[in-house]
């Protein structure tokens, strides 16, 4: 793995409030049991960069009953780019919070944190942008939110994928068409290039309806530190089965190994990382690390 992230201490969490990833460490790594299932998440500062760690993530409770799961990638090459993850996750989760008790409550109230975090970036007046890829899931169905290029996955257990959500940008668009395939794409000279983000005026949410949620699917919420370094197949022959502890550290140290090590015949880009599984069924089982 990368030398910021190292072992510190070891623990099972039970979450019973909101958890946010805001780069206050170079490395964080947790696994928690909800009330309704499993989450595993990891995120660490690019090994390359000098600055902070870019992405931010959340974990939301919803009501005993549901979650709400998030990923933001502050936009690189543009100001404050860890501001705007922030201020998103935070704004998203404080919408969230408050809402009723109504699914249809609970959608609304992630919209309204959207917009309002576009608005709360637009006000910066510095130019600030971040992706979002957010996932609202109770036990039995998911629904998916994002802007940008990171991206949501729903998994079963044999690694069919049910749910991939399609980047916004020239190259996701491309390879969704048809017009790119995967390898290619992994190359291209424009392959960070996005089309939509937080902090624009002509922002777009793009929402699934309910999609069922079978007990040993996996949900994956990821940056493009993941998404950049690994392969399709790679990606989900490590989340499709086993804890959700080996997968996440397994996906953190392949994706940091793989961003030291350029090879012709593999995807290679420095980047920050997050990824936040969850799974709706199994025991709980991981460490909990921290490095500074």
């Amino acid at each position: 793995m990368s030398a910021k992230l190292h072992l510190v201490d070891m623990h099972r969490g039970q979450l019973d409030k909101s958890r946010l990833y805001v780069g206050d460490h170079d490395g964080e790594s947790d696994v928690y049991q909800t009330s309704i299932g499993h989450v595993a998440v990891s995120t660490v500062a690019d090994i390359d960069k000098p600055g902070p760690n870019e992405d931010s993530a959340a974990i939301v409770p919803v009501n005993g009953d549901g979650l709400v799961l998030m990923v933001a990638d502050g936009v690189g090459g543009l100001p404050a780019a860890k501001r705007a993850s922030n201020l998103t996750v935070q704004t998203i989760c404080d919408y969230v919070s408050n809402a009723g008790e109504e699914e249809t409550g609970l959608r609304t109230a992630i919209l309204d944190g959207i917009e309002a975090a576009n608005r709360a970036l637009l006000e910066l007046g510095t130019g600030s942008a971040t992706t979002l890829a957010l996932a609202e899931t109770r036990q039995d169905y998911i629904r998916s939110y994002h802007v940008g290029d990171s991206s949501i996955w729903l998994c079963g257990q044999r690694g069919r994928l049910k749910l991939q959500t399609t980047p916004h940008s020239p190259v996701g668009f491309a390879v969704e068409s048809g017009l790119m395939d995967e390898s290619d794409a992994l190359l291209h000279e424009e392959l960070n290039v996005i089309s939509n983000a937080i902090g624009t005026t002509d922002m777009r949410i793009e929402i699934t309806s309910e999609l069922p949620l079978a007990a040993r699917d996996t949900v994956l919420i990821a940056s493009d530190g993941l998404f950049d370094n690994l392969l399709e197949r790679e990606i989900i022959d490590t989340i499709r089965k086993g804890p959700l502890s080996t997968a996440i550290q397994t996906l953190t140290a392949l994706a940091a190994a793989r961003m030291r090590e350029q090879h012709d015949d593999a995807p290679s880009k420095p980047d920050d990382f997050t990824a936040v599984l969850f799974r709706p069924d199994g025991k709980a089982s991981g460490t909990s690390t921290r490095s500074s």
